[in-house]
């Protein structure tokens, strides 16, 4: 028999759903056939709200999408039985295999949650769907905002989890109807409307850290602080409305610090600020980046490095496998980790490699991670020269070793590789480049281009003239793609 508290918690998620569904910010209006995605773990709360949309849009605007993370020997029949689910109701279906890494210093839940919200993204992308509906609910907030208050989190630890989102480099936009919800009331709705869902065997699993929060401590929470979630939730907003704040003030600090459309830092405008506007606006300026969030302690000692050093060249602050670096004037965020030279007085030798020229398009140098193309071009290309240049004698591909020179224009003067780099403003650490000789002439250099010297008759050395019916070629400095 259908209680009126089964009626009264029915009629609340079915307004939560209706709500987003016609809310201008979600674009989502009454006679739009938009659809919209649910994250469908198989969960009771999931299960009510693809259900609940469902029943407010119809089934041919909902996709239901689950992302299968082997970690469960279960996992496999949840995937069946979210696949089940979808079927009954006539709602589009798909799903996503993930392998979770299992890195050092890093949770097993927070590796998880990273790969989940990746397949999700991707899903979306893959199906053409701009809005992802998440089932988190009052209790999933009140546990966030507590743990992100034991972990010393800041601002926008404390904020938690939005209604509505879009994550800094996202195209999806996170949607969340029943943050306003207990959990109590979508398991009362679930059994009312005879629901069928799983559950995680590994959510009774108290060494993890949020599932304590859940069993242990707010139970207990609940008998002494009866309306302890609604005060988080406040917590939550008025942490997420001074974050606003202080994000307002980094996106001004931004526009008066970025260089080189935002991929880098005036080194003397960041330093002119105090410490706690300089942090917000490394922040902000991370979040911009794709970065994950560094710690208050990572990033002061960052800045004072910076204070410390100046404008000098040989900053290095690794940071979640990439490294802040600064060089002439400028601080930028570079992939790479610390066993990459800081500057090129650090750089050692790699291995010489050579190749009798025959006509091949491409010279693969392990040592070097990329490679040489060699593409066909005009002899009017001014970075192209003659193919008999390459076979006049072996191709030689070695690091330098001091003292190069080469002329970048047919009547120019041979110039230090030094001096062309600083005039070319390549960092120092980018500099550890292959040099390309024929024979004892040097021919090429990544960023730099072709040296005329090698052939160009106007040249005192002696180069190898091109005839007029000669074949041009480009020479292109490939490095290998890194997956991070």
């Amino acid at each position: 028999m259908t209680q009126l508290s089964d009626i009264h918690a029915d009629r609340l998620v079915l307004e939560a759903v209706g709500a987003v569904f016609s809310a201008s910010t979600t674009g989502l209006d009454a006679g739009s056939q938009t659809r919209v995605a649910v994250a469908f773990s198989g969960g009771v709360d999931s299960a009510v709200l693809l259900d609940a949309a469902v029943r407010v849009a119809g089934p041919a605007r909902c996709l239901a999408l689950h992302v299968h993370h082997g970690l469960s020997p279960h996992a496999d029949q949840w995937l069946a039985h979210c696949e089940n689910f979808a079927r009954e109701r006539g709602i589009a279906f798909a799903a996503q295999r993930v392998e979770v890494p299992r890195d050092a210093g890093v949770s097993i839940e927070a590796a998880a949650r990273d790969a989940r919200y990746r397949a999700l993204d991707a899903l979306c992308a893959q199906h053409g769907v701009a809005t992802l509906w998440l089932a988190q609910h009052a209790d999933d907030q009140a546990e966030t905002v507590l743990l992100q208050l034991l972990r010393g989190a800041g601002l926008p630890g404390l904020a938690a989890m939005a209604p509505e989102h879009l994550p800094s480099g996202a195209s999806v936009t996170r949607v969340r109807p029943f943050l306003h919800l207990l959990r109590a009331q979508l398991v009362q709705v679930a059994q009312a409307r005879g629901l069928s869902w799983i559950e995680d065997e590994s959510n009774a699993d108290t060494r993890y850290a949020r599932n304590a929060l859940r069993h242990d401590v707010l139970p207990a929470l609940g008998v002494t602080f009866p309306g302890f979630r609604d005060a988080l939730a406040r917590t939550a907003a008025h942490a997420a409305s001074a974050q606003r704040l202080l994000d307002a003030l980094a996106r001004i600090d931004l526009d008066a610090a970025a260089r080189e459309d935002g991929a880098a830092l005036a080194h003397d405008v960041l330093l002119a600020f105090d410490d706690e506007r300089a942090l917000n606006l490394l922040r902000y300026w991370m979040r911009l980046r794709g970065l994950p969030a560094a710690s208050t302690a990572r990033l002061s000692d960052a800045l004072r490095q910076l204070r410390e050093v100046g404008a000098a060249h040989n900053l290095r602050v690794d940071h979640a496998g990439h490294a802040l670096r600064s060089y002439d004037g400028q601080i930028y965020w570079e992939a790479g980790d610390s066993t990459e030279a800081a500057d090129e007085t650090a750089l050692a030798p790699r291995p010489v490699s050579q190749m009798k020229w025959q006509g091949e398009s491409i010279w693969r140098l392990p040592q070097w991670r990329g490679t040489f193309v060699f593409v066909d071009a005009t002899a009017d290309d001014p970075f192209a020269l003659p193919a008999s240049v390459l076979a006049a004698a072996p191709l030689i591909a070695r690091s330098r070793s001091g003292g190069e020179r080469m002329r970048v224009s047919a009547q120019g003067p041979g110039r230090t590789l030094k001096n062309l780099f600083q005039e070319q403003r390549v960092p120092a650490w980018k500099r550890d480049v292959p040099l390309l000789f024929v024979g004892d002439t040097l021919l090429f250099v990544p960023l730099l281009g072709v040296n005329r010297g090698a052939w160009e008759p106007a040249s005192s050395t002696s180069g190898t003239t091109a005839t007029a019916a000669e074949r041009y070629l480009r020479i292109e400095w490939r490095e290998d793609l890194t997956i991070a």
